[in-house]
């Protein structure tokens, strides 16, 4: 359904119907509030207020766990992860081991179920820069 419109002059009514935007005649509120025209405001521009800086406990560590860690002396942090990543590196390093023991699964030929689909793709020769009817 159609929303019906009423305009205070035939001028306004026939810019509309044109499809002219109210911004872009200079006569208009539009345009005057867009180009700062008319009212003058008294001191300036708001300040923005600086956002507040505070922390969230995150998932798998509290709040005081995450104080205590800030807290730690940078040397000690760097020492208990680089701790972290060697007993990481160690085990992949054994999970690929054990896969590696593992035999491996002889190649025969492919599946029978995994036929390509019939029709409905590009033709086969490729005129990919088809225009019209040749």
């Amino acid at each position: 359904m159609a929303q019906v419109s009423f305009f205070i002059s035939a001028k306004a009514d026939s810019l509309y119907h044109q499809r002219i935007k109210p911004v872009k005649l200079r006569w208009t509120q539009a345009w005057r509030r867009q180009n700062k025209k008319g009212k003058v405001e008294e001191g300036g521009k708001k300040k923005a207020r600086k956002a507040q800086k505070f922390q969230k406990a995150i998932v798998g560590m509290s709040l005081d766990d995450l104080k205590k860690k800030k807290a730690m002396r940078p040397e000690l942090r760097q020492a208990r992860e680089q701790a972290a990543k060697e007993a990481k590196a160690k085990q992949q390093a054994e999970k690929k081991k054990a896969a590696s023991s593992k035999p491996a699964v002889p190649k025969g030929k492919a599946d029978k179920g995994a036929k390509l689909p019939k029709g409905g793709g590009a033709p086969a020769g490729g005129s990919k820069n088809f225009k019209g009817k040749k």
